[in-house]
């Protein structure tokens, strides 16, 4: 990475893309960041990663999406119960087929305008796909019949409790270790920001923590660390 310093940044591309990464990548606080930046030499404020977060999160958030391969064509929707701020709030989840996220959407409610919403945002930046797996949750039946788009896409219903659905199930653990980390989330807006990066940085490393040959991970490895540092170029 070219080690030059955004306009009016005191630390270059290298440090804030490697404390982006690791707070993105990791289910580590703030502070613990700064600890581990201190460690190497770094001082920095746990309230200067916060500004980082705030200023790059929704550039890199793009630029990753934008470099992401095609993806497949059966989708996996859930959502799953947060707190925000002390505030209920249900954060709407969709996979592939192959386990690679798609959108996340943090809303308040969860109801048929909210999965209408849901389905709206995706298909902004996707295809019409040939399947929808969904829970029994009856607001997806009722957003899927309000959208023609969708009338002719296969609408699978199955049993949670069946872990039929398991591919988007284990997708919700990566957000449950991150709001555990942060003790909790504290705003709506910097969690929906948050929360889509984190998402994009789970997909850009989902082939480095497989079963596959030891050389095959670490090729994998290099390929999303440079990917990571492309983008921070561009964000800068």
């Amino acid at each position: 990475m070219t080690d030059r310093k955004p306009y009016r940044h005191r630390f270059p591309l290298s440090v804030i893309g490697y404390a982006l990464r690791l707070y993105h990548r990791f289910p580590l606080s703030q502070r613990d960041v700064q600890e581990l930046l201190h460690e190497r030499g770094v001082q920095v404020s746990h309230e200067t990663l916060r500004q980082w977060n705030i200023k790059f999160a929704p550039i890199l958030t793009e630029e990753l999406r934008h470099r992401e391969l095609r993806r497949g064509s059966r989708w996996h929707l859930d959502e799953v119960y947060v707190k925000v701020g002390g505030v209920g709030h249900w954060l709407w989840r969709a996979v592939d087929e192959y386990g690679a996220i798609l959108d996340i959407l943090l809303q308040e409610h969860r109801d048929t305008e909210a999965a209408k919403s849901f389905f709206i945002r995706i298909l902004g930046e996707y295809r019409v796909p040939e399947a929808i797996h969904t829970d029994k949750l009856w607001s997806y039946g009722a957003a899927l019949r309000q959208l023609p788009v969708l009338h002719t896409v296969e609408h699978v219903q199955v049993v949670s409790t069946a872990r039929c659905n398991n591919l988007i199930e284990q997708s919700h653990r990566l957000t449950r270790q991150q709001e555990r980390a942060q003790l909790g989330f504290k705003r709506r807006k910097r969690t929906q920001e948050f929360l889509a990066l984190h998402a994009r940085v789970s997909n850009l490393h989902r082939h480095t923590r497989t079963t596959v040959p030891a050389a095959l991970r670490r090729s994998h490895q290099s390929a999303a660390l440079l990917r990571w540092r492309e983008v921070m170029q561009q964000a800068a």
